[in-house]
């Protein structure tokens, strides 16, 4: 394995999470070890209680881990965008820094993907939940914006709060920014004709500290966002490229066509399941638990 041609980059917002990031960075180290040809972007976002010397102490004992600083907050979708930029591998994971999202659910989704290989369309595999650690407030917020979403969107993604996915770097840097846009990433990602999938995953209690998120954060800058997310959809118009002519030859090429209309309301597929679903000819339950994927 050349340690200097990864394969999959782990990106990781952290902001005050002092007892949370160490330990999460050494459990990524002993999960992946050397069998997997991986690096970690961990996007410190201003934080001032500690998280950065805890980073620093992990990266010395795991030289696959990269350190890049924010002058001061800037946000979830700010750090996960400075991580894409950096990333070097053609996937790029995302984690929380809180140590939710355990490492091994990564590795048995990275496995899977390595002997199935996805269609070229896919985008993103998102994760989601079998069951939350939160508070009621919390899991209030969440359930009321998912409905609200799906109801606009169409995106028919169950837990776009989860925080642990995988994009094709390809697909995550293609996407527009703006702020809070990680709480849209399935719907920005059938915009732009990529397909979504989900996998279950198991949520882990925090170790220290609490959410940077409150109720009232949550729907009201959500309701904002949301609006202008329906409107980029709407407003989306991709061109589809027939062929180019080079000299004597004709090359077919282009990006998957989309109708502008549907862009963001394809069902995602899932990955759990107690038995085969009927979406093409390649679709079927895997014995680990996770469908496989196709071109159907």
């Amino acid at each position: 394995m050349n340690d200097h041609e990864p394969e999959l980059t782990i990106v990781i917002a952290a902001f005050e999470e002092r007892g949370n990031i160490g330990p999460l960075l050494d459990e990524i180290g002993e999960v992946f070890g050397d069998n997997v040809a991986y690096e970690v972007a961990v996007v410190d976002d201003g934080s001032t209680d500690g998280t950065y010397a805890e980073i620093l102490k992990a990266l010395s004992s795991n030289p696959r881990i990269r350190l890049i600083r924010h002058r001061s907050r800037f946000g979830k979708s700010a750090a996960i965008w400075t991580g894409a930029a950096v990333a070097r591998a053609g996937w790029i994971a995302t984690m929380d820094g809180d140590g939710q999202n355990d490492p091994k659910d990564l590795l048995r989704l990275w496995q899977f993907l390595k002997q199935h290989p996805p269609s070229e369309r896919l985008g993103l595999v998102a994760g989601r939940r079998r069951r939350r650690n939160d508070g009621a407030l919390k899991l209030a917020a969440s359930r009321i914006a998912n409905r609200i979403r799906i109801a606009l969107l169409g995106d028919d993604t169950t837990d776009t709060a989860c925080g642990l996915k995988l994009f094709r770097a390809s697909s995550l840097r293609g996407l527009p920014y703006f702020d809070n846009m990680h709480r849209f990433y399935p719907a920005l990602v059938k915009r732009a004709g990529g397909e979504v999938m989900e996998f279950e995953i198991d949520d882990r209690p925090r170790r220290h500290g609490v959410s940077k998120y409150g109720f009232f954060d949550r729907l009201a800058v959500g309701a904002f966002d949301l609006i202008g997310v329906y409107w980029l959809c709407r407003r989306a118009s991709f061109p589809v490229v027939l062929d180019e002519t080079q000299g004597r030859r004709t090359l077919q090429s282009g990006p998957p066509s989309a109708s502008p209309d549907r862009l963001c309301s394809r069902p995602a597929s899932s990955f759990s399941g107690s038995r085969a679903k009927e979406r093409g000819a390649a679709s079927f339950l895997s014995p680990s638990g996770i469908s496989a994927w196709g071109a159907g």
